[in-house]
């Protein structure tokens, strides 16, 4: 896997950012923000991203995860705080992407790239069209 485009490096491409504190207990046997607790930040701040959006139309839908991708670029220490931005990326017919990038005193450390899927009580399901509308309105740009 090579480095993500430089665009995705840069926090003003997103439409949404936030901060997660680090905590002492994310540290590895080296003192860097270990694999799993950066997996952890990223999933807070997809919540975060979640719950801003206020999206209507999934009334009676789950949205499930599919796939997790994290593209680790740098080291991340604790007590620092990590900045999140995120955004949409592709969206398709019953799924759709949530793209994100961490960073550290302004330097990129990692990015997540997020397939979610939109399910009814009969499986999968095409997105609502306001639903697709409101993730249009927060694409990366």
């Amino acid at each position: 896997m090579g480095r993500p485009d430089p665009a995705r490096q840069d926090p003003a491409h997103y439409p949404h950012t936030t901060t997660i504190q680090t905590r002492f207990q994310d540290l590895d046997v080296l003192g860097h923000i270990n694999n799993v607790a950066m997996a952890a930040l990223f999933e807070s701040a997809r919540v975060r991203f979640n719950r801003a959006l206020e999206l209507s139309g999934w009334s009676g839908h789950r949205w499930l995860v599919a796939r997790v991708e994290v593209n680790y670029l740098a080291e991340a220490y604790f007590p620092d705080d990590v900045e999140i931005a995120t955004g949409i990326g592709e969206i398709g017919n019953r799924s759709w992407q949530i793209l994100s990038a961490a960073f550290q005193k302004g330097v990129c450390v990692a990015t997540c790239d997020v397939v979610i899927v939109m399910s009814a009580s009969g499986g999968l399901t095409t997105l609502p069209d306001d639903f697709r509308a409101g993730l249009e309105a927060n694409r990366v740009g």
